[in-house]
């Protein structure tokens, strides 16, 4: 199943679009995010992409500081590009989340994590990195499944305008070492590769 998308009327300001994402009966497990003033549905990930994005968070929280989490479904917020994303995981203090509200300001993420599917790699790819790198995330992981020659890793770091440096990039199988305030090898052989 591919992606969707909702338009929105011509005009229509960020409130507006982030009350209509916030109001509408969107299909049940499906994935909602604004990516570039667009409402884009996605259809739930599948095993493969789930498992990755388990195995990833068991040892995030085995680095993480006590008052920091490992959030799935957590919705960051980049007004200045017309965003609200979803990704797959994000690293952010535990107070940023415990107030009402469904999103958190992309800001106070340390870490966000994308894990392409068919349906969302151009995004995961292009879309998503640069709202991540003008909202000064630290750090962004790209497990991109899809990338042409097969399963690569690439993690961002260093944000700059809306562009991200590339830290390490490498192949399934391979070590991908997150800087501090991680200091972790994560051991990409256990991500399946199907």
């Amino acid at each position: 199943m591919s992606a969707l998308t909702v338009g929105h009327e011509p005009g229509q300001d960020w409130d507006d679009l982030v009350r209509l994402w916030e109001e509408m009966e969107w299909p049940e497990g499906s994935k909602v995010e604004i990516i570039e003033g667009v409402i884009t549905v996605s259809p739930a990930p599948a095993n493969q992409h789930n498992l990755i994005a388990a195995r990833l968070q068991r040892k995030l929280l085995s680095a993480i500081p006590d008052d920091w989490n490992v959030f799935q479904t957590q919705a960051v917020s980049v007004p200045s590009r017309l965003a609200m994303l979803i990704p797959d995981l994000v690293v952010a203090p535990e107070a940023v989340v415990e107030g009402p509200g469904t999103c958190i300001p992309a800001a106070a993420a340390e870490l966000v994590v994308e894990v392409t599917s068919p349906s969302n790699a151009r995004h995961d790819r292009v879309s998503k990195p640069a709202a991540y790198a003008a909202a000064g995330i630290p750090l962004y992981l790209l497990i991109d499944r899809w990338a042409p020659g097969g399963p690569t890793i690439t993690l961002y770091g260093e944000p700059a305008g809306d562009v991200h440096r590339v830290l390490q990039a490498c192949k399934f199988g391979d070590t991908v070492r997150l800087p501090e305030p991680f200091g972790l090898d994560l051991d990409t052989s256990a991500f399946p590769q199907d």
